[in-house]
């Protein structure tokens, strides 16, 4: 009886204990506390150019006296876009440009993705993996290959000429044109494999292939269905449409 009683107190006392909490550092694949390398430390020179600081001196004049640390965001995707990536140098610069603390701008940098503290290629390539690019089409997992097939790289790595760096990510909000693939500011929708080795190939070759949705005969302007409208396609009658005249 009392070793029953045991082996009950037993079971009670480690159905109490809680699974290990993993945070969102260990879970990420990128490394959230900085650490010096040859092309990512506080000496890497940086400084905008006379036409971008004119676009950042503009941007700042956009917020109210003492509320400058607003501009952050801007300021570190205009830094960014020059230098082509946002090694610790950049932040320490937006900092001192806006007089804010350096760790208020790590916080900024470390948070949101569209931030790259390590180097990309030429042509950063986000393909979407999430259920409805991987549903929608021939499905993302088939475009991922064919890149990763194309141009000998996987995921997280650049080419060996500094071409191409490709990034698996979450939604890119173009559900409706899945599969899709953002490459730098532009998105390219509606992919098939031959789509997206021919988007590739135009890049390769230094041409400017066109964005959006790529759809042949039935190429949609945005994201209206593939066929064509199927509602609201006349001219709107007025507000007075659907009132009752007997009343």
């Amino acid at each position: 009886m009392l070793a029953s009683a045991v082996r009950s107190l037993s079971s009670a006392v480690v159905r109490q204990v809680r699974s290990i909490h993993k945070t969102a550092p260990v879970l990420s694949d990128k490394l959230f506390v900085h650490r010096d390398t040859p092309e990512n430390n506080p000496d890497v020179p940086f400084e905008f150019t006379p036409e971008n600081m004119k676009i950042a001196q503009s941007i700042i004049k956009d917020f109210p006296e003492g509320h400058q640390a607003a501009a952050c965001i801007p300021l570190l995707d205009l830094a960014q876009r020059q230098h082509g990536w946002c090694p610790i140098s950049v932040m320490h610069y937006v900092a001192d440009m806006l007089s804010m603390p350096r760790m208020r701008v790590y916080e900024v940098a470390t948070f949101y993705t569209m931030f790259n503290r390590e180097p990309v290629g030429k042509h950063f390539i986000q393909i979407c993996t999430t259920t409805p690019c991987m549903l929608g089409g021939v499905g993302s997992d088939v475009i991922l290959e064919a890149i990763k097939t194309k141009l000998g790289i996987e995921v997280g790595e650049t080419t060996k000429d500094n071409m191409f760096t490709l990034a698996e990510v979450e939604c890119l909000g173009a559900c409706v044109n899945a599969p899709m693939v953002q490459i730098n500011d532009d998105y390219y929708e509606d992919l098939t494999v031959d789509d997206m080795n021919s988007i590739l190939d135009d890049l390769i070759a230094g041409k400017k292939p066109k964005a959006g949705p790529r759809s042949g005969q039935n190429h949609r302007f945005a994201c209206e269905p593939k066929g064509g409208l199927t509602s609201l396609k006349g001219t709107p009658t007025g507000p007075g449409f659907g009132v009752r005249s007997d009343l």
